[in-house]
């Protein structure tokens, strides 16, 4: 098994997410907190196996960069997509979706909030265990 230890991540983990929001263990580090200049919100996200965020979307849209492990992405509707270190997901404003880590590797992403001054994200439904398992 992977662990978020042995990924060498270049930043510490952060913050523990609020169960409000993550299924699992989850660990928040902000980058670049959200100001009325630039408008934009980085985090690097490192999410211990089996964990993911819940449905939400990102008024301004977002960018996630995948720097370790092996992670899921999910768009409303479509299947789920692997993402491995050096994938990059482009996620229009508006677009329900989650991502995480798969069940067997932990998986960083850096997450990039775009035009925050739209919001940066509205919570939905948790993702349940048959959504997270529909992974073929």
């Amino acid at each position: 098994m992977n662990t978020s230890e042995d990924q060498g991540t270049i930043f510490p983990k952060g913050e523990r997410a609020s169960a409000d929001y993550f299924t699992g263990t989850t660990w928040i580090k902000s980058l670049v907190p959200n100001d009325d200049i630039f408008n934009c919100q980085i985090g690097n996200v490192i999410f211990e196996p089996g964990a993911r965020n819940n449905w939400h979307t990102h008024p301004g849209g977002q960018i996630l960069i995948a720097t370790a492990g092996i992670g899921y992405y999910q768009e409303k509707g479509k299947p789920i997509q692997l993402l491995h270190k050096g994938d990059v997901v482009k996620i229009l404003p508006g677009i329900v979706h989650w991502h995480g880590a798969s069940p067997g590797s932990a998986f960083t992403h850096i997450a990039v909030n775009p035009n925050t001054q739209k919001g940066v994200v509205e919570w939905l439904q948790a993702v349940t265990d048959e959504e997270y398992n529909s992974a073929g």
